[in-house]
C-alpha cells in the first residue's frame, strides 16, 4: 500500500470539506429560526407589540422541532464525516 505525506493540498482539501459540513449543519439549525424571527418581527411591527419574549419562543420551538426532526440525519452526516476523515487519516500516515 502506498502511503501519501499530508501535502498543503490534502490539508486545504480537508478544511475546506470541513467548512461545508459545518455550513451545511449550521445552515439547517439556523435559517428556520431566523425566517420565524423575521416573521414574529413583521407581526410585532404590524401590532405595535413591542415585547422582546415574543420572539424568543417560537424561534426556540422552531429551532426544538428541526433538531427533533433532522436530528438523527445529523448525528448520521457528522459520524460518516468523522469516519471518511480517520479512514484518510489511516492512509496519510508516513
Amino acid at each position: 500500500m502506498l502511503a501519501l505525506a499530508l501535502t498543503p493540498e490534502v490539508a486545504v482539501d480537508l478544511v475546506g470539506e470541513s467548512l461545508h459540513v459545518v455550513m451545511l449543519l449550521v445552515t439547517l439549525l439556523v435559517v428556520p429560526g431566523l425566517i420565524v424571527g423575521l416573521l414574529v418581527s413583521l407581526f410585532q411591527a404590524a401590532t405595535q407589540i413591542n415585547e422582546q419574549t415574543l420572539s424568543f419562543l417560537p424561534k426556540l420551538l422552531v429551532t426544538l422541532l428541526v433538531v427533533g426532526l433532522a436530528g438523527r440525519w445529523i448525528v448520521g452526516y457528522l459520524m460518516d464525516f468523522c469516519v471518511s476523515i480517520f479512514e484518510r487519516a489511516a492512509t496519510l500516515v508516513v
